[in-house]
């Protein structure tokens, strides 16, 4: 039986910072994940994917935001079951909860935060006949790598934020790059669709809309494509490529803990928001993107202002005899249970005194 303070399913971004907050509140820390890996989708599917959004960061690759976040956790030694799926939940008279895995591995905790992200998932594609042929064959759902698109010809279909930041990623290290959107408009941030038409304008990107893929040719291999641009007018193009990347998205499911009698609401946990982003079941939250609210933003720095709320909420819940006065890290410094501690600059200390 593994005994911890919180409990986090889910070891993305918003589990692993939620580590480091718990830490400061003398809290500790075990994550269960699916993935061999901590990072979650960061790790498994866009690690070379760049971040833009994240604070004090102009950019940051999804792998290095993972590698921080391991860094700046260590002091707390966190636990974790990796490569593992949270299987079943059952909460005891003392109030406590265990949490046992598909492999029967047993996790107690007075405090369960699930940050499981979209959860388990597959990506969407696209309605081609003989897509699956072309799969891993020229044919991908995600980019784990982009080197190995260096000097190739490289098709993405999507209208979203991942289409949009790969085809400026790409532009710089593909042959060719086309993005191909079904629409005029795209569903992206605005500055990156901005970037899209600029790069258009420079050669470097071709942009095909309103259109969509609706062939695949090869022998062994990927060697072409078929765009159909939406207007009768119009002759199907032909375009040889290398790789064709469509990017829609992913199609979340909750899996087993869609039946631990949480409250659902489309495929995501229903939390309060005004307060702890507690379930309705009192000492299980949900933060990161596997919760919904009134305003919900799917997005990693919402996740880690959620994460923050959370273990504030627990710490009152494990300690509910105690009174936790905040103090900023500037002034008390970071103590982790291995023993280090990061001072407070003096200066500081003695302009507050």
């Amino acid at each position: 039986m593994i005994k911890t303070d919180i409990l986090i399913i889910g070891a993305g971004p918003t589990g692993l910072f939620a580590v480091f907050e718990a830490g400061l509140l003398q809290l500790r820390c075990h994550l269960i994940d699916a993935l061999p890996q901590p990072g979650g989708q960061c790790a498994e599917i866009y690690p070379k994917k760049p971040i833009y959004d994240i604070p004090g960061f102009p950019e940051i690759l999804a792998g290095e935001l993972v590698d921080n976040l391991m860094e700046q956790i260590k002091p707390f030694q966190p636990g974790f079951t990796l490569g593992e799926r949270a299987e079943t939940v059952e909460k005891l008279e003392d109030g406590t909860f265990i949490v046992t895995t598909n492999k029967g591995t047993e996790h107690q905790a007075p405090v369960v935060a699930i940050a499981g992200g979209l959860g388990s998932f597959e990506p969407r594609k696209p309605m081609i006949p003989n897509l699956k042929q072309f799969e891993d064959k020229g044919v991908a759902y995600m980019i784990k790598e982009p080197e190995m698109y260096r000097n190739k010809r490289v098709l993405i279909a999507g209208g979203g934020d991942s289409a949009l930041d790969w085809a400026i990623f790409l532009a710089d290290v593909a042959s060719e790059v086309t993005l191909v959107h079904r629409r005029n408009e795209f569903r992206g941030a605005l500055d990156s669709v901005e970037k899209v038409q600029e790069l258009k304008n420079l050669g470097k990107v071709n942009l095909i809309t309103p259109a969509e893929v609706v062939g695949l040719e090869g022998n062994k291999y990927l060697e072409a494509v078929t765009v159909r641009k939406n207007s009768k007018a119009s002759e199907d193009l032909r375009i040889e490529v290398d790789a064709f990347i469509p990017l829609f998205g992913l199609s979340p499911k909750l899996g087993p803990i869609a039946d631990w009698g949480l409250e659902i609401e489309k495929n995501a946990i229903k939390v309060d928001n005004s307060l702890d982003y507690q379930t309705n079941i009192p000492g299980i939250y949900a933060i990161g993107d596997v919760n919904t609210y009134p305003g919900k933003l799917k997005l990693i720095l919402c996740g880690f202002h959620e994460a923050t709320l959370m273990c504030q909420s627990a710490y009152q819940r494990i300690h509910p005899d105690k009174k936790y006065v905040m103090k900023y890290t500037t002034v008390g410094g970071v103590t982790g249970f291995d023993g280090s501690k990061k001072e407070a600059p003096k200066a500081v200390v003695k302009a507050i005194d």
